[in-house]
């Protein structure tokens, strides 16, 4: 229990943190788009480019790993779709987007500190890997289904088209392929550019979980309470934090991965929804409301949820 403390209740305080200076008005919404700029196109590339650097590329790339955590993440998608199609009867866009939210992770911005709070810099390969699959699989499928909702006369090749350009302008995407070459040629790095990566990284796990409190003090609570989708928020939230996770560990345990790396898988799955959804919902038109009350809801009810799976997983390497 101690152990769950020690890592779940920092985390959390940081995120509080910004949300506090965010509400206050110390950090405006300038400052939120600043931070969030320089984590997403700097801190986190360095922590995932040394990251993979140093990791052999065949324990980066295990399928059964990233097989469990993808298929996890569609369970949670397909609940959704059959729940939203039966039930909530909503339109083909908004059935897109509430997938999406309910198997997509904020391992990026959480997961990552996380980790590195839990197991050290030298632990943090799975939720990288999470955060990679996250940005140029799923978030990929999101923004394609997305675009053929909307847009169904326009053709596949065209959504395709789109969601491939964003992938490759992903700048977390482009450092993990750095580091996968780096590592698999065998090169040495320096020690100058070793601590500057180092550094760099460092920075990535405060200032991520200090942009979500920034980013959850912007967001109106009042979204919480919205009466006209109340039950969809709190479904699709059950879906993130429970059969996220739940299906991750069934699928994970009957393929055999070691115990920390489906306890990477999990926790990666556990996670409260990412706030890249949000972004693209604003982008689309769609789901903006539900998006950020969803995201809001998880994060609250993902501090007793987290504290649940460590005690369980006892995710040790």
């Amino acid at each position: 229990m101690q152990s769950v403390i020690d890592v779940v209740l920092p985390v959390f305080g940081l995120i509080l943190v910004g949300f506090f200076a965010g509400r206050v008005g110390v950090l405006g919404q300038d400052s939120t788009e600043a931070l969030n700029k320089f984590v997403y196109w700097f801190a986190l590339p360095a922590l995932f480019f040394v990251g993979m650097s140093r990791a052999p590329v065949a324990e980066a790339f295990d399928p059964a790993y990233i097989a469990t955590f993808l298929a996890g993440a569609a369970v949670a998608a397909a609940t959704v779709v059959v729940v939203a199609r039966l039930a909530l009867r909503g339109g083909a866009a908004d059935t897109a987007m509430g997938a999406f939210i309910g198997g997509f992770s904020n391992s990026g911005y959480m997961g990552i500190p996380f980790f590195a709070a839990a197991f050290g810099a030298a632990g943090q390969l799975p939720v990288i890997v999470v955060s990679v699959l996250n940005g140029a699989v799923i978030v990929s499928i999101a923004a394609v289904a997305v675009e053929l909702a909307q847009n169904r006369s326009a053709g596949l090749l065209r959504a395709i088209g789109e969601a491939g350009r964003a992938v490759i302008s992903n700048p977390l995407i482009a450092a993990m392929a750095g580091g996968i070459l780096w590592s698999g040629a065998g090169l040495g790095m320096p020690r100058a550019f070793a601590v500057f990566f180092d550094l760099l990284g460092a920075c990535a796990g405060p200032c991520a979980l200090f942009a979500v409190g920034l980013f959850l003090a912007g967001q109106p609570l009042a979204a919480l309470v919205d009466r006209r989708h109340l039950a969809e928020t709190c479904w699709i939230t059950a879906v993130k934090l429970i059969v996220q996770p739940g299906a991750t560990w069934v699928i994970g345990s009957l393929l055999g991965l070691p115990p920390f790396w489906l306890a990477g898988a999990v926790l990666g799955a556990a996670f409260p929804a990412g706030a890249t959804a949000f972004v693209i919902a604003q982008r689309h038109g769609v789901y903006v409301e539900r998006s950020s009350a969803i995201i809001l809801l998880s994060t609250i009810l993902s501090l007793p949820t987290l504290s649940v799976a460590m005690l369980l997983l006892d995710p040790r390497p």
